[in-house]
């Protein structure tokens, strides 16, 4: 269970290898990660890091909060998260520790874990890719509505699962084997190959993949 470095989407940029190749890359700022709270499974049942991310000022803090990064002895966090790490990766960091992004190399291949763009309430077509419907031969104002939705079922209904319009997006989003093309440690940059989910500005997690691909 490697840990999961919390970091700041940037945007969307290409650089350039030494080939000539042009590839498309995602900009992640991680900067550092202070290590605010340690799970153990004597205490909690469990082992994890508790991460805390970017700044936040103290008069927009909680008094709970407050209180929970003073004993830590650690400003106050923007963003605070846990991630799941073995018994030997727990007693390896400390309380007050800073992760930066040097923890991956480049090659390395890595699962990126953000919240996807809210898209609002969609159609079929927009939601689940169906093919538009002829616009001739008698077909009026359906050419974008789905098809019948409970054929030859007694008493009729809808089965359980079946695509329809709803609300599409803003979601929880694993994209899995993520080559880290480029890691800027001075800066606390972090380039990795094509898209990830969420919009600029978003927080997802990084962490070493746990399939690797074929």
């Amino acid at each position: 269970m490697p840990i999961e470095l919390l970091c700041r989407k940037v945007g969307n940029t290409q650089i350039f290898s030494e080939a000539g190749e042009c590839i498309p890359v995602t900009v992640l700022e991680a900067g550092s990660n202070t290590v605010v709270q340690k799970k153990t499974a004597d205490k909690d049942g469990y082992t994890a890091l508790q991460l805390g991310f970017g700044e936040r000022k103290p008069s927009r803090t909680s008094k709970a909060l407050a209180g929970h990064y003073q004993k830590a002895g650690v400003a106050p966090q923007r963003i605070l998260r846990e991630s799941r790490v073995t018994p030997e990766e727990c007693a390896a960091y400390e309380v007050g520790q800073h992760i930066k992004v040097d923890v991956f190399a480049v090659g390395q291949k890595v699962d990126v874990i953000g919240t996807s763009k809210g898209r609002g309430f969609a159609g079929v077509i927009k939601r689940h890719h169906f093919k538009l419907k002829r616009a001739s031969h008698g077909t009026h104002e359906n050419t974008r509505h789905a098809g019948t939705v409970g054929p030859g079922t007694f008493p009729g209904h809808v089965l359980r699962g079946r695509r329809m319009a709803g609300q599409m997006g803003a979601e929880r989003v694993t994209v899995k084997n993520v080559e880290v093309v480029r890691v800027d440690a001075e800066r606390g940059l972090l380039y990795v190959r094509g898209g990830v989910p969420g919009h600029r500005e978003a927080i997802v997690q990084v962490r070493t993949t746990q399939k690797a691909g074929k």
